[in-house]
């Protein structure tokens, strides 16, 4: 050994940020550990003992000594000089592991890019910056994902777990992504003037989005589409042609309910603030527009307010209060009671709680049993729904 090793560990704690004094202390270990093996291969009987491993860190030179003798063989020499380097390497793969944990942690919540590597059946394989590798699993897929290998993909950094260094978990379902890739597209996002206030998404199919602007001049929504719409072009693009509804937040409850059923136009809102319910009344050709595909566009809406929002046309109305109502333990008032609560039809009132009739106001425990008990005959005698 020489001042070559001495360079060698201070290089390594400039380049791999591996402190040097831990570098020296695993050195000393492995010395010691190799030499006890070699003082049982010369004495197999012989009481063990501690060897001290010195270290010069001037001239480089390592000595060990065992019982105040120092050990000289060219046989010590040669382990001691491959312990050292295996030593040495390994914390060096630890402290790399150790780097790209760090780096990577820190990125959590952001977006990386990366390229396609593999494709596995638990996910896709990216290899994000020539550095490691990270997985986005089929279930953190969204359902337009169907990549090619080499192909450049951005995704949202989920998760860093220490298993075998560092595994990192990313997402392209998260709805954090749109966020993130929204704060990349408008620079008026990204410089706090707009403000993303909710998103609510079904990945691969439509996210809803709710803006609201600091600044009076500046328009959210445009801000966001950007020119001819491209800004939400390309966040569009990266999502695989996801649709997306972007939607000016108001602190005004009903204009904001208004504006997240959209492109339904809503004629009348009722809102019940303790229970963050609303009953929103359209006409009969914008039925299916507030609904949505599936219930698709009032669900997002939904979630994108915070409340439970159920639509329904005049049509329905006058229809449930006239089947609600032929019920003998039924009048006019409690049927408008019912029909207010939600209540759309016989079957709903058979499959109904006793409680639930009761909470609702004008409506006792017993009168609550004795419709749910009407309802239920009259499901079974006829098959109404």
């Amino acid at each position: 050994m020489n001042k070559e090793f001495i360079t060698m560990i201070e290089q390594l704690e400039r380049e791999k940020g591996v402190n040097k004094e831990v570098l020296i202390e695993a050195v000393k270990q492995a010395l010691a550990i190799a030499a006890k093996k070699i003082a049982k291969m010369h004495d197999p009987d012989a009481e063990e003992v501690e060897p001290e491993v010195d270290i010069d860190m001037q001239k480089g030179d390592i000595k060990v000594f065992v019982e105040g003798k120092e050990i000289v063989s060219k046989e010590f020499g040669r382990i001691a000089a491959q312990t050292a380097r295996q030593v040495i390497i390994q914390k060096i793969r630890e402290a790399e592991k150790e780097n790209i944990y760090n780096e990577f942690k820190d990125k959590e919540g952001q977006i990386v890019g990366g390229i396609v590597y593999r494709i596995e059946k638990r996910g896709v394989i990216l290899d994000l910056l020539g550095k490691t590798e990270g997985i986005i699993p089929n279930s953190l897929l969204s359902v337009m994902d169907n990549f090619r290998m080499g192909e450049r993909v951005k995704a949202l950094l989920l998760e860093v777990k220490r298993e075998r260094g560092a595994q990192i978990i990313l997402s392209r379902k998260h709805e954090g992504l749109v966020k993130k890739l929204f704060n990349l597209e408008v620079p008026e996002i990204y410089d706090g003037i707009v403000e993303i206030k909710n998103i609510a998404r079904e990945a691969g199919e439509r996210t809803k989005i709710a803006v609201f602007s600091k600044d009076d001049k500046v328009d959210c929504v445009g801000a966001c589409v950007g020119i001819r719409g491209s800004r939400v072009k390309n966040i569009i693009e990266e999502l695989r042609g996801e649709k997306i509804d972007i939607i000016r937040w108001h602190e005004d409850i009903k204009e904001f309910i208004k504006a997240s059923l959209a492109p339904a136009v809503v004629s009348k809102i009722e809102i019940d603030r303790d229970l963050k319910r609303a009953k929103v009344l359209v006409a009969q050709d914008q039925l299916s527009l507030a609904i949505g595909k599936k219930g698709q566009n009032v669900r997002l809406a939904s979630k994108l307010v915070g409340w439970e929002i159920d639509v329904r046309t005049k049509e329905a109305i006058e229809q449930s209060l006239k089947t609600i109502g032929a019920l003998s333990s039924v009048g006019a008032r409690t049927a408008t009671l019912l029909v207010n609560a939600g209540y759309s039809g016989i079957k709903e009132l058979a499959a109904a709680k006793s409680e639930d009739l009761a909470r609702i106001k004008g409506i006792g425990a017993k009168k609550a049993d004795k419709i749910i008990e009407e309802a239920k005959k009259e499901q079974e005698g006829t098959g109404t729904a």
